[in-house]
């Protein structure tokens, strides 16, 4: 059973840093045959993508609020998925959520939470002063 944990979040001041990790268990295929996304959810409003990569990063997809601040890694060996975060901005508070796709997914819709099957718990990350 594929399974997703993520670990990381917190308070941050505006302008720190922070990175999430996701660690997937149980894949049945390397990392890159996976579709994976990060995505976001503030108090009374949608899931949003943050960032999303097809199979083996042939495109990628970052929201353009987040654009030359969040960028998205992998680590091979441990099947981990990291969302590095700069310059954050308090309207970047929100949930946060990992999500794995094997089944292909149309570029169109590759930050589409509905698009995805498996995810993780989320985690909170609040920017304040």
């Amino acid at each position: 059973q594929l399974q997703l944990v993520q670990s990381g979040g917190g308070l941050v001041q505006p302008g720190e840093s922070l990175t999430l990790s996701c660690t997937a268990s149980g894949l049945t295929l390397e990392l890159d045959y996976y579709q994976i996304g990060w995505f976001r959810q503030a108090p009374g409003t949608e899931r949003e993508g943050v960032a999303c990569a097809s199979k083996n990063d042939d495109n990628t997809y970052l929201t353009d609020s987040v654009k030359g601040r969040f960028t998205v890694s992998k680590d091979y060996a441990k099947n981990m998925v990291y969302l590095h975060m700069s310059s954050l901005k308090p309207e970047d508070t929100a949930i946060y959520y990992c999500a794995v796709e094997e089944e292909d997914i149309a570029l169109f819709s590759l930050c589409d939470p509905d698009e995805y099957d498996y995810w993780g718990q989320g985690t909170q990350v609040t920017v304040s002063s």
